[in-house]
C-alpha cells in the first residue's frame, strides 16, 4: 500500500472552463488537497498561466493532456510541458512504443520534466466501446498490454481504472498508479463506465485517486473532499 498520506493521494480534477472558476475551487479546498488536475478544457482556455497560478499557491499540478501524436511532436510537447513546472503529465499508451519511447527520452533529458503517466484504457470505455474501435480484448487485458509496452520503454506511471489496479500492481510493483473514475458510494456515475469507491481503489493498490465532479459539484466541496480523505485514511490505518 502507498506510503503517501491521504492528503497527498487525492487529486482534484479542475474541469472548469475558466481560471477564475478553477481558482475559486482551489481556494475552497485550501488545506485539504495537495494535487490538482488540469485537463484539456481548462488548459486550452487558459494555457500555462493557470498552471503557474496554482503552483504559485503552493500546490502540485497534474497536467492531463493525454498526448497522442507522432513521436517527434510528442517529444517536443513533453519538453514544452516541462516549462510549466507540472509534476505529472499524461501520454496515451495507444500511441505505440516509438511514441512512448520518444516521450520518455525527452523527459529523461529535460531538467524538471514531469513524471510521465501512460494512459491505458479510459474509464469511460467498456467492452462495447473498445470493440467499436476494433479492439477485441477485454478492457483489463488491453490495459495490461498497453502498460507493459510503456514499461518496456522506461515509463513507470500508469492511468487505469480501479479494475486494473491489482493486476498492474502485481506485474509492475514499482509503478505509480493514478486512478480516475472514483465515485464515493451514492455519487452519480455520469459518463464513467468502470468506477470504484475511494476505499476499494486504495485497498487494491492505487497511489493517487482522481476525483472531479463528486467534489467540485458538491454543495460543500470541502466537506466532500474531507469525506474522501477520511475514507482513504481508514483504509490505510
Amino acid at each position: 500500500m502507498s506510503a503517501l498520506s491521504a492528503r497527498e493521494e487525492l487529486i482534484v480534477a479542475l474541469d472548469f472552463p475558466t481560471a477564475a472558476a478553477a481558482l475559486e475551487a482551489v481556494d475552497r479546498l485550501e488545506g485539504l488537497v495537495q494535487w490538482f488536475k488540469i485537463g484539456l478544457e481548462l488548459y486550452l482556455a487558459e494555457g500555462n498561466r493557470v498552471v503557474e497560478q496554482i503552483r504559485d499557491r503552493g500546490f502540485s499540478v497534474f497536467l492531463d493532456l493525454k498526448l497522442h501524436d507522432i513521436p517527434n511532436t510528442v517529444a517536443g510537447a513533453v519538453r514544452s510541458a516541462a516549462k510549466t513546472g507540472a509534476g505529472m503529465l499524461t501520454v496515451h499508451a495507444a500511441g505505440g512504443p516509438a511514441m512512448l519511447s520518444a516521450a520518455q527520452e525527452a523527459a529523461s533529458a529535460t531538467p524538471s520534466a514531469p513524471k510521465l503517466l501512460a494512459v491505458t484504457v479510459l474509464t469511460s470505455m467498456d467492452q462495447a466501446q473498445l470493440a467499436a474501435t476494433g479492439v477485441i480484448r477485454q478492457p483489463g487485458e488491453q490495459a495490461l498490454l498497453l502498460a507493459k509496452m510503456a514499461y518496456e520503454v522506461g515509463i513507470r506511471g500508469f492511468v487505469a481504472s480501479a479494475e486494473e489496479v491489482s493486476g498492474l500492481r502485481e506485474v509492475h510493483p514499482d509503478s505509480t498508479l493514478v486512478i480516475p473514475g472514483i465515485r464515493p458510494a451514492g455519487s452519480a456515475i455520469g459518463d464513467q463506465k468502470r468506477i470504484a469507491t475511494p476505499a476499494s481503489a486504495i485497498a487494491a493498490g492505487a497511489d493517487y485517486l482522481v476525483v472531479g465532479r463528486p467534489i467540485t459539484q458538491a454543495p460543500d466541496p470541502a466537506a466532500a473532499a474531507q469525506a474522501i480523505l477520511d475514507e482513504i485514511a481508514a483504509v490505510k490505518a
